[in-house]
Protein backbone atom coordinates (compact mmCIF):
# COMPACT_ATOMS: atom_id res chain seq x y z
CA UNK A 1 0.00 0.00 0.00
CA UNK A 2 1.39 3.41 -0.96
CA UNK A 3 1.77 6.11 1.71
CA UNK A 4 -1.20 8.44 1.99
CA UNK A 5 0.76 11.39 0.58
CA UNK A 6 0.67 9.78 -2.85
CA UNK A 7 -3.12 9.77 -2.92
CA UNK A 8 -3.57 13.54 -2.54
CA UNK A 9 -4.89 15.53 -5.44
CA UNK A 10 -2.02 16.39 -7.79
CA UNK A 11 -3.02 20.07 -7.69
CA UNK A 12 -1.60 20.13 -4.16
CA UNK A 13 1.90 19.68 -5.56
CA UNK A 14 1.86 22.97 -7.45
CA UNK A 15 3.34 24.91 -4.57
CA UNK A 16 5.41 22.92 -2.11
CA UNK A 17 7.39 24.65 0.62
CA UNK A 18 10.94 25.55 -0.32
CA UNK A 19 12.95 26.14 2.87
CA UNK A 20 15.56 28.11 0.92
CA UNK A 21 12.97 30.85 0.39
CA UNK A 22 12.67 31.22 4.19
CA UNK A 23 8.87 31.50 4.08
CA UNK A 24 8.71 30.66 7.76
CA UNK A 25 5.73 31.18 10.06
CA UNK A 26 6.84 31.91 13.62
CA UNK A 27 4.85 31.05 16.74
CA UNK A 28 5.44 31.03 20.46
CA UNK A 29 4.18 27.45 20.73
CA UNK A 30 3.08 24.65 18.38
CA UNK A 31 1.15 21.50 19.35
CA UNK A 32 0.92 18.52 17.00
CA UNK A 33 -0.28 14.99 17.71
CA UNK A 34 -1.46 11.75 16.16
CA UNK A 35 1.22 11.66 13.48
CA UNK A 36 1.12 7.84 13.40
CA UNK A 37 4.62 7.51 12.00
CA UNK A 38 5.18 3.90 10.99
CA UNK A 39 1.90 3.60 9.08
CA UNK A 40 1.00 4.18 5.44
CA UNK A 41 -1.76 6.51 6.67
CA UNK A 42 0.74 9.04 8.04
CA UNK A 43 1.15 11.99 5.69
CA UNK A 44 4.80 12.38 6.58
CA UNK A 45 5.78 14.44 3.54
CA UNK A 46 3.14 17.07 4.33
CA UNK A 47 4.17 17.02 7.99
CA UNK A 48 7.80 17.55 7.01
CA UNK A 49 6.80 20.55 4.88
CA UNK A 50 4.82 21.98 7.80
CA UNK A 51 7.74 21.58 10.20
CA UNK A 52 10.13 23.18 7.69
CA UNK A 53 7.73 26.08 7.25
CA UNK A 54 7.33 26.83 10.96
CA UNK A 55 9.44 27.85 13.93
CA UNK A 56 8.49 28.05 17.58
CA UNK A 57 10.01 28.50 21.01
CA UNK A 58 8.26 25.32 22.16
CA UNK A 59 7.05 22.31 20.18
CA UNK A 60 4.71 19.86 21.90
CA UNK A 61 4.38 16.33 20.49
CA UNK A 62 1.05 15.38 22.09
CA UNK A 63 1.05 11.61 21.69
CA UNK A 64 0.63 8.92 19.05
CA UNK A 65 3.74 10.20 17.34
CA UNK A 66 4.95 6.71 16.45
CA UNK A 67 2.31 4.03 15.98
CA UNK A 68 3.62 1.10 17.99
CA UNK A 69 0.35 -0.81 17.58
CA UNK A 70 0.67 -0.92 13.80
CA UNK A 71 4.43 -1.53 13.81
CA UNK A 72 3.88 -4.66 15.90
CA UNK A 73 1.52 -6.01 13.23
CA UNK A 74 3.46 -4.95 10.16
CA UNK A 75 6.74 -3.07 9.85
CA UNK A 76 6.55 0.06 7.73
CA UNK A 77 9.00 2.95 7.88
CA UNK A 78 9.37 5.24 4.86
CA UNK A 79 12.30 7.61 4.39
CA UNK A 80 9.93 10.53 4.91
CA UNK A 81 9.28 9.21 8.43
CA UNK A 82 13.02 9.26 9.10
CA UNK A 83 13.18 12.82 7.80
CA UNK A 84 10.46 13.94 10.22
CA UNK A 85 12.28 12.45 13.21
CA UNK A 86 15.59 13.95 12.11
CA UNK A 87 14.04 17.41 11.67
CA UNK A 88 12.47 17.33 15.14
CA UNK A 89 15.84 16.34 16.64
CA UNK A 90 17.47 19.15 14.67
CA UNK A 91 14.97 21.66 16.03
CA UNK A 92 15.70 20.48 19.58
CA UNK A 93 19.45 20.78 18.99
CA UNK A 94 19.03 24.33 17.70
CA UNK A 95 17.18 25.45 20.81
CA UNK A 96 13.50 24.63 20.34
CA UNK A 97 12.01 23.33 23.58
CA UNK A 98 10.62 19.98 22.35
CA UNK A 99 8.32 18.12 24.74
CA UNK A 100 6.99 14.63 23.97
CA UNK A 101 3.78 13.61 25.78
CA UNK A 102 3.20 9.93 24.86
CA UNK A 103 -0.22 8.57 23.88
CA UNK A 104 -1.72 5.10 23.73
CA UNK A 105 -0.16 4.16 20.38
CA UNK A 106 3.33 5.01 21.68
CA UNK A 107 2.61 4.02 25.28
CA UNK A 108 5.92 2.12 25.47
CA UNK A 109 7.63 5.51 25.79
CA UNK A 110 5.80 6.13 29.07
CA UNK A 111 8.44 4.06 30.86
CA UNK A 112 10.81 6.96 30.14
CA UNK A 113 8.63 9.70 31.66
CA UNK A 114 10.67 12.60 33.12
CA UNK A 115 13.77 11.64 31.11
CA UNK A 116 15.35 13.60 28.25
CA UNK A 117 16.62 12.10 24.99
CA UNK A 118 18.48 14.06 22.33
CA UNK A 119 17.16 17.31 23.74
CA UNK A 120 13.56 16.03 23.77
CA UNK A 121 11.80 15.99 27.14
CA UNK A 122 9.43 13.09 27.80
CA UNK A 123 6.56 14.06 30.10
CA UNK A 124 3.31 12.35 31.06
CA UNK A 125 1.40 15.63 31.24
CA UNK A 126 2.18 19.20 32.15
CA UNK A 127 0.76 22.70 32.49
CA UNK A 128 1.53 25.22 29.77
CA UNK A 129 1.25 28.91 30.64
CA UNK A 130 0.37 31.09 27.65
CA UNK A 131 1.67 34.61 27.08
CA UNK A 132 -1.71 35.79 28.39
CA UNK A 133 -1.16 33.91 31.64
CA UNK A 134 -3.72 31.18 30.94
CA UNK A 135 -2.82 27.82 32.47
CA UNK A 136 -3.53 24.92 30.10
CA UNK A 137 -3.32 21.21 30.90
CA UNK A 138 -1.45 19.38 28.13
CA UNK A 139 -1.92 15.62 27.73
CA UNK A 140 -2.77 13.13 25.00
CA UNK A 141 -6.19 12.30 26.39
CA UNK A 142 -6.41 8.52 26.03
CA UNK A 143 -6.85 8.03 29.77
CA UNK A 144 -10.17 9.85 29.49
CA UNK A 145 -11.32 7.49 26.76
CA UNK A 146 -13.70 4.91 28.22
CA UNK A 147 -12.81 2.36 25.55
CA UNK A 148 -9.08 2.59 26.27
CA UNK A 149 -9.61 2.56 30.03
CA UNK A 150 -12.19 -0.23 30.28
CA UNK A 151 -11.95 -2.36 27.12
CA UNK A 152 -8.55 -2.01 25.49
CA UNK A 153 -9.20 -5.02 23.26
CA UNK A 154 -12.04 -3.04 21.68
CA UNK A 155 -9.64 -0.18 20.97
CA UNK A 156 -7.39 -2.62 19.08
CA UNK A 157 -10.39 -3.78 17.06
CA UNK A 158 -11.35 -0.18 16.31
CA UNK A 159 -7.80 0.58 15.23
CA UNK A 160 -7.82 -2.35 12.80
CA UNK A 161 -11.18 -1.27 11.38
CA UNK A 162 -9.95 2.28 10.94
CA UNK A 163 -6.86 1.05 9.12
CA UNK A 164 -9.13 -0.85 6.72
CA UNK A 165 -11.24 2.27 6.18
CA UNK A 166 -8.12 4.30 5.41
CA UNK A 167 -6.93 1.78 2.82
CA UNK A 168 -10.34 1.82 1.17
CA UNK A 169 -10.35 5.61 1.27
CA UNK A 170 -6.95 5.80 -0.41
CA UNK A 171 -8.07 3.66 -3.34
CA UNK A 172 -11.40 5.48 -3.61
CA UNK A 173 -9.80 8.91 -3.61
CA UNK A 174 -7.26 7.89 -6.25
CA UNK A 175 -10.18 7.36 -8.62
CA UNK A 176 -11.95 10.51 -7.40
CA UNK A 177 -8.81 12.56 -8.11
CA UNK A 178 -8.61 11.15 -11.64
CA UNK A 179 -12.21 12.25 -12.16
CA UNK A 180 -11.45 15.72 -10.82
CA UNK A 181 -13.52 15.16 -7.69
CA UNK A 182 -12.49 16.48 -4.25
CA UNK A 183 -11.21 14.38 -1.37
CA UNK A 184 -13.93 12.51 0.53
CA UNK A 185 -13.49 10.81 3.89
CA UNK A 186 -15.50 7.74 4.78
CA UNK A 187 -14.37 8.03 8.40
CA UNK A 188 -15.67 11.60 8.59
CA UNK A 189 -18.96 10.52 7.04
CA UNK A 190 -19.37 7.74 9.59
CA UNK A 191 -18.44 10.08 12.44
CA UNK A 192 -21.14 12.55 11.45
CA UNK A 193 -23.79 9.92 10.77
CA UNK A 194 -23.29 7.53 13.66
CA UNK A 195 -24.98 8.91 16.77
CA UNK A 196 -22.76 6.91 19.13
CA UNK A 197 -19.62 8.42 17.60
CA UNK A 198 -20.94 11.96 18.13
CA UNK A 199 -21.85 11.09 21.73
CA UNK A 200 -18.38 9.56 22.27
CA UNK A 201 -16.61 12.71 21.14
CA UNK A 202 -18.81 14.95 23.26
CA UNK A 203 -18.24 12.79 26.35
CA UNK A 204 -14.47 12.83 25.77
CA UNK A 205 -14.36 16.61 25.42
CA UNK A 206 -16.51 17.18 28.51
CA UNK A 207 -14.43 14.76 30.59
CA UNK A 208 -11.22 16.61 29.77
CA UNK A 209 -12.82 19.99 30.44
CA UNK A 210 -14.03 18.70 33.81
CA UNK A 211 -10.50 17.57 34.69
CA UNK A 212 -9.08 21.00 33.90
CA UNK A 213 -11.81 22.60 36.01
CA UNK A 214 -11.08 20.31 38.97
CA UNK A 215 -7.44 21.36 38.85
CA UNK A 216 -8.33 25.04 38.78
CA UNK A 217 -6.91 25.51 35.26
CA UNK A 218 -8.12 27.66 32.38
CA UNK A 219 -8.21 24.96 29.75
CA UNK A 220 -6.92 21.73 28.28
CA UNK A 221 -4.95 20.83 25.14
CA UNK A 222 -5.07 17.27 23.82
CA UNK A 223 -5.16 15.00 20.78
CA UNK A 224 -6.32 11.37 20.55
CA UNK A 225 -9.72 11.62 18.79
CA UNK A 226 -8.48 13.17 15.51
CA UNK A 227 -10.94 16.05 15.74
CA UNK A 228 -9.29 19.48 15.64
CA UNK A 229 -11.30 21.97 17.64
CA UNK A 230 -11.22 24.96 19.96
CA UNK A 231 -14.33 25.65 21.97
CA UNK A 232 -15.54 26.89 25.33
CA UNK A 233 -17.06 24.27 27.63
CA UNK A 234 -18.66 26.04 30.56
CA UNK A 235 -15.80 28.49 30.95
CA UNK A 236 -13.01 26.01 30.15
CA UNK A 237 -11.09 26.34 26.88
CA UNK A 238 -10.97 22.94 25.19
CA UNK A 239 -8.37 22.55 22.42
CA UNK A 240 -7.65 19.54 20.24
CA UNK A 241 -4.83 19.84 17.71
CA UNK A 242 -6.22 17.22 15.28
CA UNK A 243 -4.02 14.74 13.42
CA UNK A 244 -1.63 14.12 10.51
CA UNK A 245 -3.53 11.25 8.93
CA UNK A 246 -6.28 13.31 7.30
CA UNK A 247 -6.86 16.76 8.78
CA UNK A 248 -3.19 17.89 8.67
CA UNK A 249 -3.76 20.33 11.52
CA UNK A 250 -1.92 21.86 14.47
CA UNK A 251 -2.68 24.16 17.37
CA UNK A 252 -0.50 27.27 17.67
CA UNK A 253 0.00 30.10 20.12
CA UNK A 254 1.11 33.45 18.75
CA UNK A 255 3.40 35.96 20.49
CA UNK A 256 0.40 37.55 22.20
CA UNK A 257 -0.82 34.25 23.67
CA UNK A 258 -3.78 33.74 21.35
CA UNK A 259 -4.55 30.13 20.45
CA UNK A 260 -5.78 29.04 17.02
CA UNK A 261 -5.85 26.06 14.72
CA UNK A 262 -3.76 26.03 11.55
CA UNK A 263 -3.51 23.53 8.70
CA UNK A 264 -0.92 22.41 6.19
CA UNK A 265 -3.03 24.18 3.56
CA UNK A 266 -2.63 27.53 5.31
CA UNK A 267 1.01 27.27 6.33
CA UNK A 268 2.50 25.58 3.25
CA UNK A 269 0.16 26.47 0.39
CA UNK A 270 -0.83 29.91 1.62
CA UNK A 271 -4.30 31.23 2.34
CA UNK A 272 -5.11 32.04 -1.29
CA UNK A 273 -4.46 28.43 -2.28
CA UNK A 274 -6.64 26.92 0.42
CA UNK A 275 -9.94 27.54 -1.34
CA UNK A 276 -8.64 25.82 -4.46
CA UNK A 277 -7.63 22.67 -2.64
CA UNK A 278 -9.98 19.78 -1.75
CA UNK A 279 -10.53 19.76 1.97
CA UNK A 280 -8.80 17.04 3.96
CA UNK A 281 -11.40 16.38 6.61
CA UNK A 282 -10.81 15.09 10.08
CA UNK A 283 -10.63 11.40 10.76
CA UNK A 284 -13.01 9.66 13.07
CA UNK A 285 -12.12 8.63 16.58
CA UNK A 286 -11.94 4.96 15.57
CA UNK A 287 -8.17 5.33 15.14
CA UNK A 288 -7.73 6.86 18.58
Amino acid sequence: MKPADQFLNKKMNRKLFNPSKKEVSRFRTIWISDLHLGTTGCQATRLLEFLQATESETLYLVGDIIDGWQLKRRWYWDQAHNNVVQLVLKKAKKGTNVIFVPGNHDEAVRQFIDLDFGGIKVRDELIHVTAQGKRMLVLHGDRFDGVIACAKWLAYVGDSLYTMILKFNQVLNTWRARLGLPYWSLSQYLKLKVKNAVSYISSFENALADEARKRGLDGVICGHIHKAEIRDIDGITYCNDGDWVESLSALVEDANGALRLVSWHEIVLGEQAIEEMPELVMASNLHA
